[in-house]
């Protein structure tokens, strides 16, 4: 503990000394890298007020659709050219009706080509208070309600619950469901969810996927 303090105590010392010039040079720099880490960030989902219909087909889902500013998707395709190029991290925000807010992040994040059913590959989970709801969902193809590549033989998990996502047998993250304005216990599941925080029967206010791409 004490070779923490006398470390902290020795950089000060050091920053002390250092002209005011060059003090709001590194100041400045730091604002700069901040900045541009967060201009980085790709939206490739988002929901925030129900305006977007999110129950659609196959061919608009590796397109995308909506509005970059506003309810949004990026487009599987578009998705596979960006993380298939480079190595890339997954930051997903939550906000529900009560306005708590929590983040689940993933070091790691790509998909396959349509070639291979543009299946998800996501990892290094880190807890900002939402839980990791994708762990099901990693190495599962996506599904539509046209089209079903998803791990449950009997039935199709769009239809099923209204959405469309990287389903496996079915879901513990559904962002692309049904909005429905909070919680809903009528039918369960269908809403925008996010399980390991919200339960099943919890639509949440406002979900976004960021994507950012990794410095090497």
């Amino acid at each position: 503990m004490m070779d923490v303090v006398f470390l902290v105590f020795s950089v000060v010392s050091v920053f002390g000394v250092l002209p005011r010039w060059l003090k709001v040079l590194l100041f400045l720099r730091m604002v700069f890298q901040q900045t541009a880490l967060m201009f980085m960030l790709e939206v490739i989902q988002r929901r925030m007020d129900g305006s977007v219909n999110f129950y659609r087909p196959w061919k608009h889902y590796k397109k995308g659709f909506g509005n970059k500013y506003g309810e949004y998707w990026l487009g599987l395709e578009n998705i596979y050219q960006l993380t298939h190029k480079r190595k890339y991290e997954l930051k997903v925000d939550l906000q529900d009706f009560d306005g708590a807010t929590a983040f689940a992040r993933y070091s790691s994040f790509s998909i396959d080509s349509e070639a291979e059913g543009y299946k998800l590959h996501v990892s290094g989970f880190i807890n900002g208070g939402a839980g990791d709801s994708l762990a099901t969902h990693n190495g599962q193809k996506f599904s539509t309600f046209d089209k079903d590549q998803d791990s449950y033989a009997e039935r199709n998990c769009a239809k099923l619950y209204l959405g469309a996502f990287w389903y496996s047998n079915c879901h513990h993250a559904n962002p692309n469901g049904i909005y429905l304005w909070g919680r809903d216990g009528t039918y369960s599941g269908i809403g925008n969810v996010w399980q390991h925080w919200r339960p099943h029967d919890h639509s949440l206010k406002y979900i976004a996927m960021k994507i950012r791409p990794v410095a090497k």
